[in-house]
């Protein structure tokens, strides 16, 4: 399904401070406006989804897609940092939340992995439709996993980028622990990162048909894999199977130290510097 056409609501403005020494050593202020657009756009199942559109200041080199973690959603910590970083590249930036999550409208129990991909997809749609199609897909966690298996669903794309993912979707599995016998059976609520999901059987049985390492075998685009050794969620052997399976160009870097979800503002300033600086060489 397309995404509908959707109006920006407004053109609101971050405004970032920078503190600078002149020359008589005194703090002088300068400003840096990101433009930060609230945007919607109907999702696979017809619900509207909300999102984001971060945009620099001057020119926009590309757009990028970025696609969050599992049952996190656009603001995430990951998510809303690095696709801010991005724009001191000239990288306009939508992340926008999963049916069911966040801001956006629809019931997560009736989603999985591949109804995130077709939302991904109508991401990118909307994007191509009211601004200029994606060249970069960013995910972070299952997300990663989400553009490794839509990329090619996406024309335009001229490179991926992915950012602690599992090598298989269904290594979200871990997270239902013992509740995975009663989903088998029906359904049961999860509690996932101080939150409670009620999860069906559809979403395993779904988990367990996705050719993943096919995709990413077939990908044929520039890929940057990037993980922390110390990602205690998702494991640094999930990103050598990808970087193995994938075919060149292929790149990977390794963040030491950070956690899974890029607490810490430098690890997720690095992540978007080397990202922005890798990607300039495909981006048109």
């Amino acid at each position: 399904m397309r995404a509908t056409s959707g109006s920006p609501s407004g053109g609101a403005k971050d405004i970032v401070t920078r503190i600078n020494l002149g020359r008589n050593g005194k703090a002088m202020r300068s400003t840096r406006h990101t433009d930060k657009r609230r945007v919607d756009f109907t999702g696979s199942q017809g619900e509207k989804l909300a999102a984001r559109l971060d945009l620099p200041e001057g020119s926009i080199k590309a757009y990028a897609l970025f696609v969050h973690c599992f049952t996190c959603g656009k603001e995430s910590v990951a998510t809303a940092r690095i696709s801010k970083m991005l724009t001191q590249h000239g990288i306009g930036v939508l992340r926008f939340d999963f049916t069911g999550l966040g801001e956006s409208d629809g019931d997560f129990s009736n989603t999985n992995f591949s109804s995130n991909v077709e939302d991904l997809v109508c991401a990118a749609n909307h994007l191509r439709e009211n601004f200029a199609a994606p060249q970069l897909l960013i995910g972070h966690s299952l997300g990663g996993a989400a553009v490794l298996a839509g990329a090619k669903q996406i024309p335009e794309v001229c490179a991926v980028a992915t950012i602690g993912a599992p090598a298989e979707p269904s290594h979200v599995r871990h997270l239902f622990g013992d509740s995975q016998v009663e989903i088998q059976d029906r359904e049961a609520p999860v509690q996932i990162g101080g939150k409670t999901f009620l999860v069906r059987r559809q979403f395993l049985e779904d988990l367990a048909l996705q050719p993943q390492r096919e995709r990413i075998s077939s990908l044929r685009l520039p890929l940057m894999v990037v993980h922390s050794p110390a990602d205690e969620i998702v494991g640094i052997d999930n990103a050598r199977i990808i970087f193995e399976t994938a075919r060149h160009p292929k790149s990977f870097i390794s963040v030491d130290g950070a956690d899974h979800l890029l607490r810490k503002r430098r690890d997720a300033q690095f992540v978007a510097d080397i990202v922005a600086s890798w990607a300039s060489r495909y981006l048109a």
